[in-house]
């Protein structure tokens, strides 16, 4: 069924009344003009009105929906055609003995019964008025179910970049929470330290990015948590260059969007390798848009080249969904570079 009857044919009374009474008036002053009588006019026309009325209503709330609607075509049109021919005969009789005997005084001859050629074009009439007033109700129900697909795809994306952006934190939280459990079994006095900027992380996206778009501001910061963290974590071995130029103010962003890719790179360049690593970040504003790069030495071992080469796990393939889900095709470009073992991620991305 294309269009759900119980619910699209809810147009408020006033407005079915608006309608009518427009063309009634419309109808008696143009047949008034016309026979030059606006008397009779106005007696045919409050004759014939609960005719059309009648028709057009057990049409769109009758027919269509239980024949058309499910394709008994045939069987429409003969209802349709019987329904219009017992209007007419109903319509003729009434004319006769209400109003006058010259039922058809716009025709080409006085009749005083029941002809061919007045059914004919009496029923022509009556399937034009149908037809008007059905084409009004198949565009409201259009209307309406462009409206309603437009609103569930709406809801459908939002629900599935809530659910993305829910990934994001357990995948975090999870890799952090094996950081200081090893930490723990050592007995590290760095446990107490990262614990703590580990609540504050979780307080920033329990709490701050409920939104969709979060200050960018408030997301560099998170990311300045986050690499407090790391520094604690991993200690002198870790060199962290970060840069922030042009005006990061007023400026706003999918929340945790960044952060994914900065995860991204501690996961894969500094638990994967040994020794002494050097990860860069920059982020410049230029007018509306955010040039962001980071990069990380790429892993040590084969395998964990072969995998990350091809972008795998949660955090990359979510952003990247992400992205499409949440901006336009034209409002954002990411791009990914192996250089001389340096994993190099760009992204520009509209923040205004």
């Amino acid at each position: 069924m294309i269009f759900n009857t119980s619910k699209s044919y809810r147009l408020p009374i006033r407005y079915h009344a608006y309608f009518w009474l427009t063309y009634f008036v419309f109808n008696t002053f143009r047949w008034g003009s016309y026979f030059n009588d606006y008397v009779y006019s106005l007696k045919t026309t409050l004759l014939g009105f609960p005719i059309h009325m009648a028709l057009c209503y057990l049409n769109i709330l009758v027919l269509m929906p239980y024949l058309v609607y499910r394709k008994k075509y045939f069987l429409y049109i003969i209802s349709v055609l019987a329904a219009i021919f017992i209007m007419v005969v109903v319509k003729f009789n009434l004319t006769y003995l209400l109003i006058t005997h010259n039922v058809w005084p716009e025709g080409p001859q006085t009749i005083n019964n029941l002809t061919l050629n007045y059914t004919i074009d009496m029923m022509m009439g009556e399937l034009y008025v149908m037809t008007f007033v059905t084409a009004i109700k198949i565009t409201l129900d259009l209307l309406q179910e462009q409206k309603r697909v437009t609103d569930l795809e709406k809801s459908q994306l939002e629900t599935e970049l809530l659910f993305l952006k829910s990934q994001i934190s357990p995948h975090f939280f999870f890799n952090t929470l094996n950081n200081i459990y090893s930490l723990s079994v050592e007995k590290s006095n760095k446990t107490p330290k990262i614990v703590l900027k580990l609540s504050e992380l979780m307080r920033y996206m329990l709490y701050e990015t409920k939104e969709k778009k979060q200050s960018l501001e408030n997301e560099i910061l998170c990311i300045q948590n986050y690499l407090d963290l790391e520094r604690i974590r991993n200690g002198e071995r870790l060199e962290v260059n970060m840069y922030i130029s042009g005006d990061i103010h007023d400026k706003e962003i999918s929340p945790v969007l960044l952060l994914t890719f900065v995860e991204n790179a501690f996961k894969h360049g500094v638990n994967k390798n040994t020794g002494n690593v050097v990860i860069d970040i920059n982020f410049k504003v230029k007018g509306d848009y955010l040039y962001f790069i980071i990069s990380n030495p790429m892993p040590e071992i084969t395998v964990h080249k072969d995998n990350f080469n091809k972008s795998s796990g949660i955090g990359i393939e979510n952003v990247k969904k992400r992205l499409e889900l949440g901006y336009n095709k034209s409002d954002y470009k990411l791009s990914f570079k192996n250089k001389k073992n340096i994993f190099v991620v760009k992204l520009v991305i509209k923040v205004t």
